[in-house]
Formats: C-alpha cells, structure tokens, sequence
C-alpha cells in the first residue's frame, strides 16, 4: 500500500498522523504504526481492501453541532460550595479491617455534614481482581460497572458474629501504615463465605423483602452481572491451579465466556458464582445506604465518584464484552518532559465505533454504573471524549498515534444519563488536550478541574478570579504531594530518588521551585488569602506550614469555581503520596493509610481551621449570589 492510500486510510478511522513530542513539537507516526493501530481497530490491510475504489477522500471539515448539556443542579447557579476529598482505603477506624470500608464512609458523611460541606470526592470503587487482590489500583480496574467488595463492611452484614481470634488479627490490620490487601482479603472473603452459607440456610427466615431486593438486584444486573460474578469464580479457581488471575493466562477453553467449557464451569460452582452476585449486592446496598445518609445529612451533592479511563486487559470487562474493546493496543499518552518514551497504562479502551453503539450503549452502561450512587462523577482523561493515545501492543509507548472518538455522541450520552440521574459532570482536562475540548466542555456544561499548582501563566500562578465559574478547583489530588511536599519539593525528590527524571532535570526543577514558591506568595497576596507575613523555608516543619496551607485553601475557596475540594490527606499532612504516577514495584502506591483515625478527625486543628476558612469564603459567595439574583 503506497504511503498516500495509507495515509488516507489512517485518516478515515481516525488515527492522527503526528503526535507531540517532549519538545511540544509535532511528529510523523511511522508507516508501522498507522499498520498496527488500524490492525487494532479491526481494519483489513490486504490489497483487496487498500485499492484505489476503497480510497478515503480527506474528511470534510466537521460542522459545529449543538452540543448536549449535563445536568447542573439548580442551587449552583448561585452558590459555590465545598467538599472533602479522599481514598477510600486510606481511612483508619477503630471498627474497620485494615482497610475503609463503607461504614467508615457513612461516618465520614456525617462528619463532613457538620463542618458544612457539600460534597465527598473518592477514588473509583470500581471491582478489582477479587482472586489477586495485590493489584490494588483504583484505576487499573477488573471491571467498572461492578463494585469493589472488600469495601463491605463485614461487621455490618446481618448474622456477622466476630471471636477473640478474629479481633486479634483485626486490631494487627488497623496498626498497619499500608493497606495490607493480599491478608485484609483473605481475612474478608473468609468471614463472607461463611456468612454466605448462614445466608443460603437461612432463607425461610430472611425478611420477604431482603429476598426481593436481592432477586430484583440480579434481574436488574442481567448478563453483566452473570459473567462478572462467573469471572471471578473461575478467576479464583484458576489462583488455586497456580495460574494469573486475569483471563489472558488461563487456559484457551476458558478464554470464551459463552462457550461450553465456561457454561459447564458455571453449572458445577453455581453456588460460588452466586457468592460473587451476592458479595456484589452487599456492595450495592451499603454504597447505596451512604448515599441516603448523603442526603439526610445535607450534603447537597452528595458522593462523588471517579471513573477510571480504561479496565485492565485481562479482566471481567473485556472478558465478557470482547468487541467493545480495542484487543490490540493500549491506553497510553505520548513522549512528555517527565517521561521521555511515552506511557503505557496497560488499560483496554472501548472501540471507537462500539463505544457508543445501541441503545444502551457500553458508555452509556458505564457512567450509568457510578452515576445511580453520585450526585456528582468525575472522569478521568477527559481527552478520551474525543480521542485516546493507543499503543500497540508490541511497541514502546512512543510508537503509539492518537485515535478519535465520536465526542458528540459521548457528550450526548453524558447528558441524558446525568438528566436522569441528577448528577452533574467534572472532566479531568490536564495534560495534552486536542484543541478547543474544554470549550467544548464548557458548552456541554461539564465542569473542568483546576489544580493549583498547574495554574499556571508565563511566570506566575493564575490570580484567583480567573478561574471558570463552571470548574472545581483543588489544591492537589492523588497523583501529587500535598500542599507541604510540594513546597519542601518532596515530589522532586521522589521523582528523582526512582529515577523517573534525570539529575539535570531534577536540577532545573529545583530552580523552578524556588520561583514558584515566591510566585504562590504574590498569588495568595493578591487574592487577599492572608499568607504568613514571613513564608516558611523549604525545610519547615508541618506546623510552620500550616499557616500557608490555610492561606492556599483560602485562595482557592476565593475563586469563583462552583466546586472546591480539600483533600484529607492536606488536612492530616501527610508525608506519603497516594500514588507515585512512573512507579510501579519500587513505591507502595494506593497503599498508604492516613495517619489519623476517622474517630480522632474532628480534634485535628487544621482541618478545623480550613473548614472555617472554606465556610466564609464560599457562603459569602452564596449571598452575593444571591443578592445578584434579587
């Protein structure tokens, strides 16, 4: 095929012919990669089907449709508020099993509800690899239209009967800085099969109306909940035999979710896929318990839930979706200054021409999913609205090519989902974003996301009031250090003690701290956030930097950004990331637990003092308002 027709091909489906480079300048793909990205999407590269009849003329240009709007509720016209941030799993208690479960969000709710925010931000409680719970990432999920069950809050489960032995190990968890996954699941799994087998002899005695909700739950899960809960039951035997967990190891006949050997499989361990229905539904009905105890409490938005860009390759998802997924490439993003070859995120991504298809639509079933418990999502790489960097599956990241998607369809879909389930929209737009997206996104009424730190002009921060209206505004989230590391230059070091920079890099980016510590000061000043009157050095401790930490969570409740969030992990100060982004083995990421228990929050003085903070910046916003609509 002559370089022109295949070039016309690319074009036709959608593949991108350049991509950045670390320099921010545009480079050609290979005619190698325009061949395997377009071998990925399932296109016929023989010459019957590249000859001049099959020939694609270059695109019209694209006519601007009116784009669909997301549901905004209606007291944000007119108000700005505030809410709390945080992972899950990180949350200590004295009742929890090593790890936060759903109990402990249903007191986070209540407390969150007394300092007077709106809102609590969590990481994606997407399902995992039950049978490999090491594979811990929020974002790298099994499947995101299921929930994860070591979130179950065992003691809460009716018939849960604990013994010394079991306290024992329990109290062992609680002590632990990270979440010990491998031992919390074997511990929880042990506990719910046998509070299964109490469930399943026990069914004269259930409450008629456990036993309809439980039924209706399966009926209303169908085939999707059928091959998850067969995934894992299979996925857990296969641990056994000494094989992965995820379906790409396991033995040819069992790869077919719809052939013989799966469908003999689920008749002999019925009752153990049954187990993982149920272990689903305990998830759904304490998720769904916080929710209510969301709105009893006066949090206007409620839970606001993250959706991870991708599922892993090897999961329930592209296990028993096959053709809604791309099978021969990756998730990933192109060469940048913090990371020279490129990504690869190792996550399967819908194909382009299903993600959208029918009428329910794989999208439409995955936003679904998370949007029946939030009143607000926020998802991730919002770039994937109109395109994703696809990695062959045998190439290095910078071999890979942007792909398009149909973004009018997605936004449209994003509309009548939040319509129906009043539940507003944040894209995470950072990074790399095709041009004139977050216009887009503003029209579709989808709030964008504001970090502080990247904030940016020339040679200063951002002043306060040029944020967007329709945004939500942070000071750092799970992929940063807090506000403290980042002034110590905490994320600099690490980056460098893992290798994930060079040492000239490192240098500069010393330097650069030095300016942009001076330039927060003059931001803060500015905004009139009341910064220290001397600024703490780079070595200050914790308690030195509150002060600044309060000013910073000042400026960014200034902003006239509809949403702000504080992160927990700002108000505890901790000194371990969340999760290290270009690590893998060599940090313990998604794993560290906060150093104060959910039972001692409300005594910790800075989170008070910012709450405060956040309470008279954002409720006189609320009476200008208001004042503006009278």
């Amino acid at each position: 095929m002559k370089r022109a027709e295949l070039d016309d091909l690319a074009r036709k489906h959608g593949i991108g012919l350049t991509r950045p480079s670390p320099d921010h300048d545009e480079v050609p793909i290979s005619n190698e990669t325009k061949r395997k990205i377009l071998a990925a999407l399932g296109i016929d590269l023989t010459p019957k089907q590249s000859s001049a009849g099959t020939r694609a003329a270059k695109s019209p240009a694209r006519k601007k449709k009116k784009i669909a709007k997301s549901y905004l509720p209606k007291f944000l016209e007119n108000s700005r508020v505030w809410g709390i941030s945080l992972q899950l799993y990180e949350l200590r208690s004295e009742r929890n099993w090593g790890i936060g479960d759903f109990e402990d969000l249903s007191q986070m709710v209540d407390l969150v509800g007394a300092l007077g925010a709106d809102f609590i931000g969590l990481n994606p409680l997407h399902a995992l690899f039950g049978a490999d719970p090491s594979r811990c990432s929020p974002y790298e999920p099994s499947n995101r239209r299921q929930l994860n069950p070591l979130y179950i809050a065992v003691d809460k489960v009716p018939g849960f009967l604990s013994n010394a032995e079991l306290e024992g190990q329990l109290e062992t968890l609680r002590r632990t800085d990270f979440v010990d996954y491998v031992l919390v699941a074997d511990i929880k799994l042990s506990a719910l099969r046998g509070l299964w087998r109490l469930w399943g002899k026990a069914a004269q005695g259930k409450p008629a109306d456990e036993q309809l909700d439980f039924n209706s739950f399966v009926t209303a899960g169908g085939d999707a909940l059928r091959l998850h809960a067969l995934f894992e039951a299979i996925s857990f035997a296969m641990r056994q035999r000494g094989i992965d967990a995820g379906w790409q190891a396991w033995p040819a006949e069992y790869q077919d979710p719809h052939g013989q050997t799966a469908a003999e499989f689920a008749r002999e361990h019925a009752d153990e896929v049954l187990f993982h229905v149920w272990l689903q539904w305990l998830a759904h009905r304490q998720l769904m318990a916080a929710a209510d105890r969301a709105r009893s409490a006066g949090l206007r938005i409620g839970l606001y839930l993250d959706l991870a860009v991708g599922e892993a390759i090897d999961g329930s998802a592209t296990w028993s979706e096959r053709a809604a997924y791309i099978s021969k490439a990756t998730i990933g993003s192109p060469p940048d200054p913090l990371a020279m070859d490129g990504q690869d995120w190792h996550l399967a991504a819908f194909h382009p021409s299903m993600v959208a298809s029918g009428k329910t639509s794989p999208y439409r079933r995955m936003v679904s999913a998370a949007m029946r418990y939030a009143g607000a999502i926020r998802i991730d790489h919002a770039a994937a609205l109109r395109r994703l960097f696809l990695v062959p599956l045998d190439s290095r990241p910078c071999s890979g090519a942007y792909v398009s998607y149909p973004q009018d369809h997605l936004l449209k879909i994003l509309a009548d989902a939040s319509a129906d389930y009043q539940c507003l929209v944040i894209g995470e737009d950072l990074g790399n974003l095709p041009e004139g997206l977050q216009e887009d996104l503003a029209e579709a009424r989808i709030l964008s996301y504001r970090i502080l730190s990247y904030e940016r002009a020339e040679s200063s921060f951002k002043t306060a009031d040029v944020y967007p209206a329709l945004a939500l505004a942070c000071i750092s989230t799970h992929d940063h250090q807090t506000l403290a590391g980042w002034w110590r230059g905490a994320d600099i070091e690490i980056r460098a003690g893992h290798g994930i920079v060079s040492p000239e890099v490192t240098e500069r980016h010393i330097e650069e701290r030095k300016h942009q510590r001076k330039d927060l000061r003059e931001a803060l000043e500015e905004a009139g956030a009341e910064p220290p009157e001397r600024l703490p050095p780079k070595t200050a401790t914790e308690k030195k930097l509150e002060d600044l930490v309060v000013s910073a969570h000042r400026f960014i409740a200034k902003t006239p950004s509809r949403l702000a969030a504080v992160r927990l992990a700002d108000l505890t100060g901790e000194k371990r990331p969340t999760n290290v982004p270009g690590t893998s083995d060599s940090y313990p990421n998604w794993k560290p637990k906060l150093s104060v228990s959910l039972e001692d929050l409300p005594a910790v003085p800075l989170l008070q003092r910012i709450a405060k903070v956040m309470r008279e910046e954002r409720s006189e916003g609320l009476e200008a308002g208001r004042k503006t609509k009278e």
